[in-house]
């Protein structure tokens, strides 16, 4: 069995908090640490939900090349998520973008440079020379239906003027 890998710290705990525990509750403190899995080295997130007690543990591939974070946040390299498709991106950009904080300059930066980086996630799906994320790009259930609800907002041209629109943002509340 391989693992999907989590690029960054930051995309295995984004990835974390958007699967929460089956009785609904994301709280949970989680330890990581390296462990031998299916013939080879991965990451071992594990704790206890806060809302039941249950414990809980997802095991993730290690990138080929690590990934050393550049600023706040890294989700990954030049390679697409295996954790979270096109869609999903979207939709972390979208629910964050529409939380930016009022009266907090810094929250406001932090949450813009989060919505900046989920619309960057997406356009690493589009190969070179293609105009769109392809159907492969989509393949969970949150995902699809974000897709379905708006194709055109895939379209490379359209994720870029929302990425540079949210870095202007970033750049206004600095």
């Amino acid at each position: 069995m391989t693992f999907a890998v989590a690029r960054t710290r930051d995309e295995a705990h984004l990835y974390l908090d958007l699967h929460p525990c089956p009785c609904g509750s994301v709280d949970t403190t989680w330890r990581s640490g390296l462990v031998s899995a299916d013939g080879g080295p991965a990451n071992r997130y594990s704790g206890t939900c806060g809302g039941c007690g249950a414990e809980r543990e997802y095991v993730f591939g290690l990138p080929e090349r690590p990934v050393m974070p550049s600023g706040y946040p890294t989700f990954g390299g030049e390679e697409p998520s295996q954790l979270l498709d096109a869609g999903e991106w979207l939709w972390v950009a979208d629910l964050t973008a529409g939380n930016v904080p009022v009266d907090d300059e810094a929250e406001a930066r932090r949450t813009l440079a989060v919505a900046t980086a989920a619309v960057e996630e997406v356009v690493k799906f589009i190969p070179p020379g293609a105009d769109a994320v392809p159907d492969d790009g989509f393949w969970s259930r949150r995902g699809q239906e974000v897709r379905t609800a708006e194709p055109g907002r895939f379209e490379l041209d359209r994720l870029l003027i929302v990425r540079d629109t949210y870095r202007d943002l970033v750049v206004r509340h600095a």
